[in-house]
């Protein structure tokens, strides 16, 4: 599943062709996805601008001149790409239509976003702009690790008397929000500390220290516009480069890459997902 930096990389390859630029049709080419479209939703996009694109977690969120929001998830195999757009920065010729382009948005700049998502786990919902916040999927989220609220004393207070493995504590999504398996288990190996650990008998100066550190994955993997998997890709198609510079995840069986440590790479599963670290120098 896309974790934070694909998201934001899509974002990023979705403003120039969205923000600011009006929907003149939406063709919803079926009632659901992971859940039913909302009401409507044809009729609700049609005409309206984009005011601003953003991303909370691992959510994009168009904000529409009609004080709507919507919101997007892309799910397990979900992509949304852009061709046609006069700005000349993606394809310049529309594509022939996919069995699996569930969504698909016509801008008044001549481009055209497509939703395609095989698997159908993504989903869209339609929520005041005002109250986004109080939506279900929102309500619950944590800070943004890239944002002020993610600081030292946020992550020591919450990992305080934490009885979970640190790995887990990382993937609770009201600790930290957008974190996914790849990027915890990078970070902690940057961090040396164990996915084994348990959060709470972390000192307070590695707790801290894993701030910058988790800051640091994630822009390492913005900068690569992410990691392709399996399905992810960038809004103008192409694959991201980041899980060419995995440290540890997907290296079961490698050496170390820390000099000196002569370890080897290992794999254990942790609530029904892998991870992967380095038992010498990870502690």
């Amino acid at each position: 599943m896309p974790e934070l930096p694909e998201v934001e990389t899509v974002r990023r390859g979705l403003s120039p062709a969205m923000e600011g630029v009006v929907i003149e049709k939406a063709d919803v080419n079926r009632p659901d996805l992971r859940w039913p479209f909302p009401d409507r939703m044809v009729e609700r996009l049609t005409g309206q601008r984009v005011d601003r694109l953003r991303r909370r977690s691992k959510y994009i969120l168009a904000d529409l001149s009609s004080g709507e929001t919507l919101l997007i998830h892309l799910g397990m195999s979900g992509r949304m790409t852009v061709s046609g757009d006069p700005l000349g920065q993606f394809a310049h010729t529309h594509p022939m239509p996919e069995k699996h382009d569930h969504v698909v948005f016509h801008m008044a700049n001549g481009a055209r976003i497509t939703f395609n998502d095989p698997r159908r786990f993504g989903a869209m919902d339609l929520l005041p702009t005002a109250t986004a916040e109080d939506h279900k999927l929102l309500s619950v989220l944590g800070p943004e690790p890239l944002g002020n609220d993610f600081h030292e004393q946020h992550l020591v207070d919450a990992f305080r008397s934490k009885n979970t493995p640190v790995k887990s504590a990382l993937l609770d999504q009201g600790i930290v929000a957008g974190l996914g398996n790849i990027y915890v288990c990078e970070a902690l190996y940057r961090g040396r500390v164990s996915p084994r650990r348990k959060a709470g008998q972390i000192s307070v100066a590695r707790v801290a220290a894993l701030v910058p550190i988790i800051r640091q994955v994630l822009q390492d993997a913005i900068d690569a516009g992410g990691s392709s998997l399996r399905d992810f890709r960038q809004a103008d198609g192409e694959l991201g480069y980041f899980q060419h510079s995995f440290d540890v995840y997907g290296r079961e069986g490698a050496p170390c890459r820390t000099p000196g440590c002569g370890g080897e790479i290992k794999r254990i599963t942790q609530s029904g997902r892998s991870s992967f670290y380095c038992a010498q120098c990870q502690r």
